[in-house]
């Protein structure tokens, strides 16, 4: 009896024949099967060399189809492991303080976390200006990565007042997060956010696991317990995975 089970259309077939430039038809090509559910989040999707076999057009026309795609949010391209279709963005609150950890499971997904730094040092010119103290006195430094779903979303580098926090060191900070100690032993009543975009160095981007040319937010916050600064931290998000959200009134 022969074999009756319908095969995958090819992806040349599902070309769209609208007229439009070709690096566009391989855009809507891509957008098609992720909306359709055929490429699910973190499904990796075929290489350029793979592209170009299949569809038949340039290198140049595919590269441009999924760097775009990856500017927009839909993709995201590991070095030296491929190109996969992104979790929808997660979000912040452009004005609240929050618990990283708990924003992602709020989105129902699971969160854990690398520790790559914890230690004490003095501190230097600009990190004893961010938290009002002496050049030289002592503050604890962490450095931590966040991860969504087994994916790198937030590269936390944080400096703390010791002195309002001296068992910081003794935290492990893979079961819970420094903002989640911080909140317990000085209470936040007061934060500072400065945003922008800017491009990782490469050991930032070894961490989270992204391209160089992709644009990264940045978010530097520094927070204050009574009149006291407690802690000055630079959180860096993959612009492909992140997005700021506000509301305000006029």
């Amino acid at each position: 009896m022969a074999n009756t089970e319908s095969k995958p259309a090819s992806l040349a077939s599902q070309l769209s024949d609208a007229p439009a430039p070709l690096y566009a038809q391989v855009k809507q090509l891509i957008i098609q099967q992720i909306k359709n559910g055929t490429w699910p989040p973190h499904h990796r999707v075929p290489s350029e060399s793979e592209l170009v076999e299949e569809l038949g057009f340039s290198r140049m026309t595919i590269n441009r189809a999924l760097r775009e795609l990856t500017n927009d949010g839909l993709l995201t391209r590991m070095q030296g492991v491929g190109t996969f279709v992104a979790e929808p963005k997660g979000h912040s609150a452009l004005f609240a303080v929050n618990n990283i950890a708990d924003e992602i499971a709020a989105r129902g997904n699971r969160y854990h976390s690398q520790l790559i730094q914890l230690e004490r040092e003095p501190a230097s010119h600009e990190t004893a200006q961010a938290l009002e103290l002496r050049e030289g006195q002592e503050v604890f430094h962490s450095i931590i990565v966040h991860f969504e779903n087994d994916l790198p979303v937030q590269l936390e580098d944080r400096y703390v007042n010791a002195l309002l926090a001296p068992d910081y060191l003794k935290q492990d900070f893979t079961r819970l997060t420094p903002y989640a100690y911080l909140s317990k032993v000085a209470p936040l009543t007061e934060g500072e956010h400065v945003v922008e975009a800017i491009l990782a160095d490469p050991e930032e981007c070894r961490l989270l696991q992204v391209d160089s040319a992709e644009p990264c937010l940045l978010i530097r916050r520094r927070t204050w317990s009574g009149q006291r600064a407690v802690s000055s931290a630079r959180l860096l998000h993959p612009g492909s995975r992140h997005r700021l959200e506000g509301r305000f009134k006029g």
